[in-house]
């Protein structure tokens, strides 16, 4: 490990940013070094420059994929090794605000049938009955069960924060069904290690064998389920604050995206189209008669 890793490695420690964070920061960094040949010491912001229209016009990467690149290099420029210039001169892109698809409730039942393993049926159920994240139902412990307040505990959720979502009776239940058969024990839902839990690229994997056995058009992946809980609870009447504190967002600007999408808000109000007075159906249009030369 070079000096420099090291540093920053320490640097992201000290900052308490979460595991997969310094992953990626790390990864993207090495990624950025390979393409010049070069260690970052050696480079500036036209360097910067140069790369992000590499990642944009030759490799055709989403904006979500340069801005992960562009603050691992925010970090690396302004925190490790300290330039001035580091914020000013690293442009972040600016991502395209997209609605997502939601399912409707029969859409949710008919694609968790279509599920063929228990143990992943019973996860993606979680995700969908209780909001959670995939990385936060892969995590899932059977202390974290807690049937007597009815309520799951996650563990260091997004942002490292703990949090209690709601635990459904009949959700209980499939749990319950589950142990059962499986007899889990650290983990809720053991990977192919049983004392490592279940990866996420297995569920994405489950998810999108499912996804072709329902023969839903829509695109569905784990997140999904999470959109569809908070879309059908506003659509239920729940309260938008109440919802921000079962996701866990920070923010209640995040959660009030779903009024955008969710029927009861999109829907609640008349068109003025059907206000206007009904109006006679036009006469049906005459063929016009071939033209004869």
């Amino acid at each position: 490990m070079t000096p420099l890793r090291q540093r920053m490695l320490e640097d992201m420690s000290i900052r308490n940013l979460a595991t997969n964070t310094q992953m990626s920061y790390v990864q993207q960094v090495a990624a950025y070094a390979k393409y010049f040949r070069r260690p970052p010491q050696e480079l500036g912001p036209e360097d910067i420059r140069t790369y992000q229209l590499y990642l944009l016009e030759t490799r055709k990467l989403a904006p979500s994929s340069i801005g992960l690149a562009t603050g691992a290099l925010r970090f690396l420029y302004k925190v490790t090794l300290k330039q001035p210039w580091a914020v000013e001169e690293i442009p972040m892109p600016k991502r395209p605000f997209k609605l997502p698809v939601i399912l409707s409730r029969e859409e949710v039942m008919h694609f968790l049938e279509a599920v063929s393993s228990l143990k992943h049926r019973t996860l993606l159920t979680a995700i969908y009955a209780a909001g959670l994240r995939v990385s936060e139902a892969t995590h899932l412990k059977i202390t974290d069960i807690d049937s007597q307040r009815m309520m799951l505990r996650v563990d260091q959720g997004k942002g490292q924060k703990d949090r209690y979502v709601m635990l459904s009776p009949r959700l209980l239940d499939t749990l319950r069904l589950y142990w059962k058969a499986a007899r889990p024990t650290l983990w809720l839902f053991p990977g192919d290690l049983p004392d490592q839990p279940i990866t996420r690229d297995a569920v994405g994997q489950a998810c999108q064998k499912a996804h072709r056995a329902s023969g839903i058009a829509k695109p569905i992946t784990p997140h999904s389920l999470r959109h569809a809980f908070a879309t059908h609870l506003l659509e239920a009447g729940t309260n938008v604050r109440t919802i921000q504190l079962l996701l866990g967002h920070r923010s209640l600007a995040t959660t009030s995206r779903y009024l955008k999408v969710a029927s009861s808000t999109v829907c609640a109000t008349t068109s003025p189209f059907d206000l206007l007075p009904k109006v006679e159906e036009p006469p049906p249009l005459t063929p016009t008669p071939p033209a004869h030369f």
